[in-house]
């Protein structure tokens, strides 16, 4: 299944009211996944974000839309951030199974409608520009609402749907497709927002006019204004003031984070605010931010400091959060900011209860969890031993050397690790499945022949996940083997004990797979199934006796 991102941003930031009602029809929509509200008092803006199959986004997109037409007036309406609509902006954002192309396919889905049914102005954005003059947003909001009932009077600038007139109350909409925007606000120790918007203008994309000796603006032959680019492509900035906060802010946006990265702006922007005399102070993140944003920007900063990137995610996170200061106006919580957290809830699962509590259960009368469950935790555990003898090694005086090799060693184990704690759960959720499908109805051939088959698919199933740990603790076996030969001399004795863990989860994965083969009807799939485990485990036990053998 196919998901899609879709972050609206509406024309009102101060009553609550208003922004509940939006953000309910948004979650009262079948298969959309309300995420984040992010409102700003000053800004008088709210941005949702907000994710589900394309259908769904569509239509719970049209909902908001239509609630924020109904409730907002915008012939009231003053804020800091720029706008020209009640709903003033709605891009849709490719995420799982999903490609730009899918979404500029929904922007015009959604403009087509939006602009038949509700007599709204919409201009298409982004990727799913009808004109390349219109490809990005502040050239279509140039003026703001302000100057829209003129803008709409010009023939060049008729929206791509709805009426080309003037609607006072709800003005225009800008609908489009793009990647990951990142909306990103950089806090100053000034109120000065003309200096803020100096330093905007060093680093954004579009960079500050060019000036002869005497100050005045270049002008090219065409007649128009020359401009200096700034610092960083895919970067649009300003400089404003908020009051609540009593500071200047550069609000910016990261157009496409892979090109752009919040550490190097970050970095670039303490620069260019010393030459000022200014400091930079923390930064906020408006609405959700993608994980990998924000553990590249670990890494950028732990590897600042000499120290190795090969640790948990939580650690990385850690360092980015501290780094860019992203808790000096309200507590940063990656729970609720992080977009891939948001979407997949809150933790849940064996694996999230804690050790004793993990013990405990499996202490009981029930199948589940069992020994597929430890065998992952023993994997688990390997590669967690196998990460520690990699970071001991990295940071020890005369290891210099082998610290690239330490360190890539170690972030493959930390992501080891994370899959196996991922097969804890997956190994009893198999296994209950294979339960479920034995309860389904067979009183008539139909009913049977459909149980049959949900039994082979989820029989297959539990024998695929712990293919796939004896798969990962030869992986894991290998690790060990490479950190107790290249690591630290000390530590050998570490090295050998993931060398033990990653044999037990090999030889318990093996056991799991030998008793699940006989439910298996396919004979075919089952004997491939057997032969892949007997050799992955002759390999586990081949790389564990060479892990024994060079141990202390």
């Amino acid at each position: 299944m196919s998901l899609i991102e879709c972050v609206p941003n509406f024309s009102e930031g101060r009553d609550r009211s208003v922004i509940d009602a939006i953000a309910a029809e948004i979650a009262g929509t079948e298969g959309a996944a309300l995420l984040d509200v992010d409102s700003g008092a000053a800004t008088h803006r709210t941005v949702i974000t907000f994710a589900g199959p394309p259908d769904a986004v569509v239509e719970a997109a049209f909902r908001a839309i239509r609630c924020a037409t109904e409730r907002i007036d915008m012939t009231r309406h003053q804020g800091a951030h720029p706008r020209m609509g009640a709903t003033d902006v709605c891009p849709f954002i490719p995420m799982q199974g999903a490609t730009l192309e899918d979404c500029v396919d929904l922007s015009r889905q959604l403009g087509r409608r939006v602009g038949a049914e509700l007599g709204i102005p919409v201009y298409l954005y982004g990727a799913a520009a009808a004109r390349p003059e219109r490809r990005l947003l502040p050239d279509i909001r140039k003026g703001e609402y302000e100057a829209l009932e003129d803008k709409l009077a010009r023939p060049e600038w008729a929206p791509d749907f709805g009426p080309a007139r003037f609607v006072p109350k709800s003005g225009a909409t800008a609908i489009g497709a793009r990647e990951f925007l990142i909306a990103w606000n950089i806090n100053l120790n000034s109120r000065d927002q003309r200096l803020a918007a100096r330093v905007a203008a060093e680093l954004r994309e579009s960079g500050k006019l060019r000036r002869d000796a005497k100050g005045q603006p270049v002008t090219g032959a065409d007649g128009t204004r020359e401009r200096a680019p700034g610092r960083f492509r895919e970067l649009q900035a300003g400089g404003w003031y908020i009051e609540e906060y009593g500071r200047a802010q550069l609000t910016c946006n990261l157009t496409d984070p892979k090109v752009t990265s919040l550490h190097a702006v970050f970095d670039a922007c303490r620069e260019e605010a010393a030459r000022l005399g200014l400091r930079v102070t923390g930064s906020e993140l408006v609405g959700l931010v993608p994980l990998e944003a924000l553990l590249a920007a670990g890494d950028h900063y732990l590897r600042a400091q000499g120290r190795t990137t090969g640790v948990p995610e939580s650690e990385r996170l850690h360092a980015a959060i501290l780094s860019l200061g992203l808790s000096e106006l309200a507590p940063f919580d990656p729970q609720q900011k992080i977009l891939e957290y948001r979407y997949r809830g809150v933790p849940a699962g064996l694996s999230s209860r804690g050790l004793p509590a993990f013990l405990d259960e499996l202490s009981l009368d029930s199948p589940t969890p069992g020994g597929g469950s430890v065998a992952a935790l023993c994997g688990a555990l390997a590669a967690a031993l196998a990460a520690m003898v990699a970071a001991l090694s990295f940071s020890k005086k005369g290891f210099e050397a082998a610290r690239p090799a330490m360190e890539e060693l170690g972030r493959q184990a930390q992501s080891i690790k994370d899959a196996f704690l991922e097969d804890v759960d997956r190994d009893a959720s198999s296994f209950d499945a294979v339960l479920s499908a034995r309860r389904l109805p067979k009183a008539t051939p139909a009913e049977s022949a459909e149980r049959d088959r949900a039994i082979e698919e989820a029989s297959q199933g539990a024998v695929r996940v712990p293919i796939r740990v004896l798969s990962r603790a030869v992986q894991t076996l290998e690790l060990a083997l490479r950190a107790g030969r290249e690591g630290l001399p000390e530590a050998a004795s570490d090295a050998g004990v993931a060398g033990a863990c990653g044999l037990a989860a090999a030889e318990g994965a093996a056991l799991n797979v030998r008793i699940n083969l006989p439910l298996l009807t396919d004979r075919g799939v089952a004997n491939a199934f057997e032969r892949e485990a007997h050799e992955l485990l002759e390999r586990a036990r081949t790389i564990a006796e060479q892990v024994r053998a060079q141990g202390p």
